[in-house]
C-alpha cells in the first residue's frame, strides 16, 4: 500500500484548494479582512420600546414572543454574535439589540417592523405628489400587481380621479372614521397628503380596524383605504420564488388559513361588485401599499401571490419577515447608538500577545526536540493559520460569521490541537525506528498508527465543539464554531500536507544520513545497547 501512495498529488490538490480559497478571500471590490464582533470593532445598539396598538396593556407573553421573533431575525443576518435582551418590566420594558459593526438603517427598520399585512378595500386613489402628475395623455398605473388566484386580474391599474373625493360604498363601511365626516375631514387629509414629503414610513402603526390614508412604496400614488377585510394572521405561510412559467420578476406566494380563505372569498365577492376604484384592494405592509390589484370575480382558492417587480433579495426579505411572524406589538426606536470598541481592542491585544507567546513556545519546543521534523511542523502550523484566516474572511463575507474574542480563544486552543497531531505522528515514526525499521518504512508505518489517534482526538474535539455550539448562546457559540472549524482544518493539513511532506523528506539522502539535525536518529531516542544502535 505504501508504494502506491503519491505525496505529490496530495500536495498539488491542497495547493490548488488553498490558492482557490485565497483568490475567493481576496476577490476585487470585496472585504479582505475577517468580520469582527462587537467586542472587537464596536457596533450598533438599538433600544426599542413596545407600544400597544389596542386598549389592553402589553403582557409578559407578548414581550417574550417579540424578543424571540427579533432574535430569529437577527440570526437571519448570519453568525453575527448579536444579543437581544430586555430591561425593565411591565409598561417600562425596553428591548435592547446589539449588533456588531456599523448597521444600516434598513436593519434597524427590519428589527422593529411589525410585519403587519392587511388587505384593505380602496376608497380613492390619486398621484402621490403634484410633480408626479403626467400630461393629460398619460395613463398612470400602480407599479406592481398582485394575482391572488388565477381568477384575479393581474393588472393593478388605477387611474386617479381628476378631483379626488372619498365616496364610500355602504358595503365597505366596517368601522367608524375618527375624523368629523368621511367626505370632509378625511377627504381633506387625503388631498393634502404629499408622498414625496410624507412622514409615512415602513413600520408605522397600522390599525386594521380604522381607515387609513397612505402612500405606495415608491411614492407614486396615494390611497384612501377602508378597514382591513383580511390581516396577516390569516396567512399560513409565505415563500419567495419565481413564477411557475419561469418568466417574470420574483414574487411572494401566500397560503391562507381556513378562516382566512373564507374571509378572502367574502371580501372578493364584495369588491368584485363595486365600480373602480372600489373594486380594488390595497395590499398594505406596515402601513405602505405594496400593490392594489383589481378584483373582477370572487376568489375561492385560498391562495394569493404578491408581485411587484421584486428582485430576488426584496422577495426573500419580505417572505423572511412574514415567515418569522408578525410581532404581537408595535415597536418604537428610542435610541440608536454606536458602541466603542476601545475595551475590546485592549483585550484583543492582550489575547493576541498571549497567543503569540504560546505559539512561540510551541515553535521552540518543536524545533529543539524534532529538528528537521520540527521545521515541517512549523510550516504546517503556518499553513493551517493561513487557511483559517482565509476561511474567516470568506465566511464573514458569505454567511456573516463574526470573529470575537471568544472565537480567537478557540483559534488559540486549536494551536495545541494541531501541534498535538504532529507530535503523535512524529513519535509513531520514532517508535518504528526503535523497532529497527528504515526511515521510509517507519514513515509509512508510523502514519498508519498515528492517523487513528489523530482522527479519534479530532473527532472528540469536533463533537465537543458541536454540542457546545447547539447548547450555548452568545459568545460561547463563537468559541465553539471556531474550535470546530480549526479542528477540521487540522485534519486537512495533517493528511494533505504534513504526511506527504514527511514522506518526501524521508526519501532524501540527508534525512537518511543519521545526522542529529534530522530529528529521526535512533540513538537520540532512548538509551540502547550497542547492538541496537548498530542495527
Amino acid at each position: 500500500m505504501a508504494q502506491h501512495y503519491r505525496p505529490s498529488r496530495s500536495l498539488l490538490f491542497l495547493g490548488i484548494a488553498v490558492l482557490g480559497l485565497a483568490v475567493w478571500a481576496f476577490l476585487p471590490n470585496k472585504s479582505h479582512a475577517p468580520k469582527l464582533g462587537l467586542d472587537l470593532q464596536g457596533g450598533t445598539q438599538v433600544i426599542l420600546t413596545p407600544v400597544s396598538t389596542g386598549s389592553e396593556p402589553i403582557s409578559t407573553e407578548q414581550i417574550a414572543q417579540t424578543v424571540s421573533i427579533i432574535r430569529e431575525r437577527v440570526d437571519g443576518f448570519g453568525v453575527a454574535e448579536a444579543e437581544v435582551t430586555t430591561q425593565g418590566s411591565g409598561a417600562s420594558t425596553k428591548i435592547i439589540v446589539t449588533i456588531p459593526g456599523v448597521t444600516g438603517r434598513g436593519v434597524v427598520d427590519q428589527l422593529k417592523t411589525t410585519a403587519k399585512l392587511n388587505f384593505r378595500p380602496v376608497l380613492a386613489i390619486d398621484y402621490g405628489s403634484p410633480a408626479a402628475k403626467p400630461s393629460v395623455s398619460a395613463t398612470p398605473s400602480a407599479s406592481g400587481s398582485s394575482t391572488p388566484s388565477a381568477s384575479a386580474s393581474p393588472s393593478a391599474s388605477a387611474t386617479p380621479a381628476p378631483t379626488p373625493t372619498v365616496s364610500v360604498a355602504p358595503e365597505l363601511l366596517k368601522a367608524p372614521i375618527q375624523a368629523k365626516t368621511a367626505d370632509e375631514e378625511f377627504g381633506k387629509r387625503f388631498q393634502a397628503l404629499n408622498c414625496d414629503k410624507s412622514d409615512v414610513m415602513v413600520g408605522s402603526v397600522d390599525d386594521e380596524a380604522q381607515y387609513l390614508i397612505t402612500c405606495q412604496r415608491d411614492a407614486s400614488l396615494k390611497f384612501a383605504l377602508a378597514p382591513a377585510l383580511l390581516t396577516g394572521s390569516d396567512i399560513a405561510s409565505a415563500t419567495a420564488g419565481l413564477p411557475q412559467s419561469g418568466a417574470g420578476a420574483w414574487q411572494v406566494d401566500l397560503t391562507l388559513t381556513t378562516e382566512g380563505a373564507k374571509k378572502f372569498a367574502e371580501a372578493t365577492k364584495t369588491l368584485s361588485a363595486q365600480k373602480e376604484p372600489n373594486n380594488q384592494f390595497g395590499i398594505v405592509l406596515d402601513g405602505l401599499i405594496v400593490s392594489a390589484p383589481t378584483v373582477n370575480e370572487p376568489i375561492l382558492g385560498g391562495q394569493a401571490t404578491i408581485t411587484g417587480n421584486f428582485t430576488a433579495e426584496e422577495a426573500k426579505a419580505l417572505s423572511q419577515v412574514l415567515k418569522y411572524g408578525a410581532l404581537p406589538i408595535s415597536l418604537n426606536v428610542d435610541e440608536v447608538q454606536q458602541i466603542s470598541p476601545t475595551l475590546g481592542n485592549d483585550q484583543l491585544r492582550a489575547g493576541l500577545l498571549a497567543g503569540a507567546f504560546g505559539l512561540l513556545l510551541v515553535v521552540i519546543y518543536l524545533l529543539l526536540y524534532y529538528r528537521a521534523l520540527g521545521v515541517i511542523a512549523v510550516v504546517s502550523l503556518v499553513l493551517a493559520a493561513a487557511i483559517t484566516y482565509f476561511t474567516f474572511i470568506v465566511l464573514g463575507r458569505e454567511i456573516g460569521f463574526t470573529l470575537t474574542l471568544a472565537g480567537i480563544a478557540g483559534a488559540i486552543v486549536a494551536i495545541g490541537i494541531t501541534a498535538d497531531s504532529f507530535i503523535v505522528y512524529f513519535e509513531r515514526i520514532r517508535d518504528e525506528l526503535r523497532d529497527g525499521k528504515r526511515l521510509r518504512t517507519a514513515v509509512d508505518a508510523g502514519w498508519v498508527r498515528a492517523r487513528r489517534t489523530i482522527l479519534a482526538a479530532d473527532f472528540v474535539s469536533f463533537l465537543a465543539a458541536t454540542v457546545l455550539y447547539y447548547l450555548s448562546v452568545g459568545s460561547v457559540r463563537g468559541f465553539a464554531f471556531t474550535l470546530g472549524l480549526t479542528t477540521l482544518i487540522d485534519i486537512v493539513v495533517a493528511f494533505l500536507f504534513t504526511r506527504p511532506l514527511v514522506t518526501l523528506a524521508a526519501k532524501s539522502k540527508w534525512m537518511n544520513s543519521g545526522s542529529k539535525w534530522t530529528g529521526v536518529t535512533v540513538n537520540r531516542e532512548v538509551t540502547t545497547t550497542q547492538s541496537e544502535v548498530a542495527q
